[in-house]
């Protein structure tokens, strides 16, 4: 009796804090209190709160937070060495006379770069080329965000970085071997639905609209003479963390590390000692900066994730209850559901998604390799279209796009990849 009056507690809790994210509360001052509140209403002891809830999640995060790090030097180094910025502007040679050609490079370059590259500054270094490079040939404002950030969740799937970051929940992940290859599978799903998505609207670009949306941004017609004297062979770079894992089994550390010494190397940054001390140190800086506030969030969200999981056991008979027992009923309901992710909701594995992740692989009813990928989806659905989205808030801004009009493009094709990918998810895990 006591246990059941504590888990609805506990889901009322819950409720509150959906609430509190939808209305843009601070998820590092939610999570923290939320695993004290946890904590209190699952009756947990207080020295166990101190050691399981804490110390240890935070202490043996640790060593997911150096995969961080890792990749988001990488993804810095990518930028301001030169490489992503080179291939984005390749995709300017073609545009005026094949805008729709033209397009759909730039959607497959995105989904490149962002393999391995990730956080809003790199977004943020990509986009200000990108974007206005689509405009250029008429794609209209809010038509170039939503394919554009949807193109940037279809890598996620691959991404090292945002990976790392599920071990939160879910300590023994591994990222290689099956998942790999579902992962790769996801990423072309997404990204040609997409540009399925952007053909099917080709009747909406107008080159006649190209100055005036260029100038509501405050951007310039793109200009070819700028792009980064590098070598062409320096545009494999950015994959190549993922094929040393997938050829040689190699960790993501010294995947990243090798790809990042070959980025600085073949670009020139490393022809003097001074030059690459100096470009060592900033770059090393700036990726350290981009990371400073998720590493603390994910800080805060393991703490919860430690509460949660000691309190799993209370909600093991309700989940039992109204679980499907079948992989394929879950996979189908989790697709259905997806758009229960956006807006930091239950869905969500980096919003009040915790919650469920966290519990689900407590009551110990489903196989981690499964339920990874089975949250990842309806995750990247919000990561690619959702308006708490740090990227995607920039994206708004930058382009001057109405956040309704972005979800009205986003959300039905994120929903129908999601229900794709989870029927993935079954074929290779179920």
């Amino acid at each position: 009796m006591v246990s059941a009056i504590s888990a609805i507690l506990l889901l009322i809790t819950f409720v509150f804090f959906i609430y509190y994210i939808i209305k843009g509360g601070n998820l590092v001052i939610g999570f923290f209190v939320m695993a004290i509140v946890w904590s209190i209403v699952g009756m947990i002891p207080p020295d166990v709160v101190i050691q399981k809830v804490f110390a240890e999640p935070a202490l043996n995060y640790g060593p997911t937070i150096i995969y961080i790090v890792f990749g988001s030097w990488f993804g810095r180094v990518l930028v301001d060495s030169g490489i992503a910025p080179a291939i984005s502007c390749q995709t300017n040679r073609i545009g005026k006379k094949h805008p729709v050609l033209a397009g759909i490079l730039i959607l497959v370059v995105t989904s490149f770069i962002f393999v391995s590259a990730y956080g809003v500054g790199s977004v943020i270094a990509i986009g200000v080329i990108l974007l206005p490079i689509m405009l250029s040939v008429g794609i209209p404002r809010d038509l170039a965000l939503s394919v554009f950030s949807m193109a940037i969740g279809a890598p996620m799937y691959l991404n090292v970085v945002l990976y790392n970051q599920v071990k939160a929940f879910f300590p023994n992940a591994v990222y290689g071997g099956r998942y790999l290859i579902f992962a790769a599978m996801a990423e072309m799903v997404q990204l040609l639905v997409v540009i399925i998505f952007f053909v099917l609207n080709r009747h909406r670009i107008n080159p006649d609209n190209a100055a005036h949306n260029l100038e509501i941004i405050g951007a310039e017609q793109p200009n070819e003479d700028e792009k980064p004297d590098i070598s062409i062979f320096t545009y494999i770079i950015p994959i190549v963390p993922v094929l040393m894992n997938m050829i040689f089994k190699w960790d993501a550390i010294p995947s990243l590390t090798l790809a990042t010494i070959l980025a600085m190397l073949m670009t020139g940054k490393m022809k003097g000692y001074k030059q690459f001390v100096e470009f060592l140190n900033k770059t090393i800086q700036q990726s350290v900066s981009d990371i400073a506030g998720l590493i603390m969030f994910l800080m805060a969200l393991i703490m919860f994730s430690g509460a949660a999981s000691l309190d799993a056991q209370r909600f093991k008979p309700i989940f039992a209850a109204i679980l499907p027992h079948s992989h394929l009923v879950l996979a189908l309901a989790m697709g259905v559901l997806a758009p229960l992710a956006l807006f930091r909701g239950p869905l969500h594995l980096w919003g009040a998604g915790a919650a469920t992740a966290a519990v689900l692989s407590g009551t110990g009813l489903f196989n981690e390799a499964f339920l990874i990928p089975l949250l990842y989806a309806p995750a990247i659905l919000a990561v690619s279209t959702d308006i708490t989205q740090s990227w995607n808030v920039w994206g708004l801004n930058y382009m001057k796009v109405q956040s309704k009009d972005f979800l009205k493009y986003g959300v039905p094709v994120m929903w129908i990849i999601t229900i794709i990918n989870e029927l993935l998810v079954y074929y290779f895990f179920g």
